[in-house]
């Protein structure tokens, strides 16, 4: 055999063992992804399987009552096998039920006051954030007969006027305001919580009430509301916070997120709440 013979079969031997050991890495190289695919999968899987379900119990402030109810149906269509539950009162009493042991998930309160009380006890799971704010407005007879322009004019001689109690967020704001102005007004009722105020008008009780205005917007024709600068002084924001021995504490995470997205201070705005 000549010398090119010889050379040419042992370049031809060497090019056979380069391509074996290249087609044995791509072998190698395409197992390792297919594994990794495999476990990509798999983790996928896996978390796409921890859904959310049961019941998320919120106590929350009576003027939240229709923009949390909406936003309640809105998170049990976005996570079927859910349930919201509300309990709607005065943030007062409302903290007073969670400091004395009843269940619930998540605390939305009028004022940072009343969550005080909770955070005070150690019954929040952290520190609570503030996710809106609202104002008080003068909520009178549809028509508005008595002509009430100012907080001053609910100091008139033989009209109605209820407030809410002095312990209750909206209570304790329109104090706030009357003492600013100097002004005293001797109401014919204290009430337990907004609502409670604000149905004195509806149902003709009273000729006027100091509310929120998510709660004027609310009530639709029912009332009138009347302005007052004063109440750009006495702005109550609203802390919301997980509960310490929240039941369903996974779910009570997803609905405060809510609460706080886009989505859900879009329904809160549009209540007439204002943005924190």
């Amino acid at each position: 055999m000549t010398r090119s013979a010889r050379r040419t079969r042992r370049t031809s031997r060497t090019l056979q063992v380069a391509g074996a050991g290249a087609a044995a890495l791509l072998a190698l190289s395409a197992c390792s992804s297919s594994d990794d695919d495999s476990s990509t999968k798999s983790d996928t899987s896996e978390s796409s399987s921890k859904k959310l379900s049961g019941t998320v119990t919120v106590f929350a402030a009576a003027s939240l009552k229709e923009s949390f109810t909406t936003l309640g149906k809105d998170f049990e269509k976005a996570h079927p096998g859910t349930k919201v539950t509300f309990n709607f009162g005065g943030s007062d009493s409302l903290a007073a039920g969670i400091t004395g042991g009843a269940p619930a998930d998540v605390f939305a309160a009028a004022s940072p006051k009343t969550m005080k009380i909770v955070t005070d006890k150690e019954d929040a799971a952290g520190a609570p954030s503030t996710f809106v704010r609202n104002q008080l407005e003068i909520a009178t007879l549809p028509g508005n007969p008595d002509k009430v322009s100012s907080l001053k004019d609910l100091t008139k001689s033989g009209l109605k006027v209820v407030l809410c109690d002095k312990t209750v967020p909206c209570g304790a704001a329109a104090q706030k305001a009357l003492d600013a102005s100097k002004l005293k007004l001797t109401p014919v009722s204290y009430e337990q919580d907004v609502k409670s105020a604000l149905t004195k008008v509806e149902l003709k009780e009273a000729d006027a009430a100091v509310v929120y205005k998510t709660d004027v917007k609310a009530a639709g024709d029912k009332v009138e509301g009347v302005d007052f600068p004063e109440s750009a002084d006495a702005i109550n924001d609203y802390p919301i916070a997980l509960l310490k021995d929240a039941p369903n504490a996974e779910a009570a995470k997803a609905f405060i997120k809510l609460v706080q997205s886009a989505d859900g201070q879009k329904v809160l705005t549009a209540a007439g709440f204002l943005k924190p």
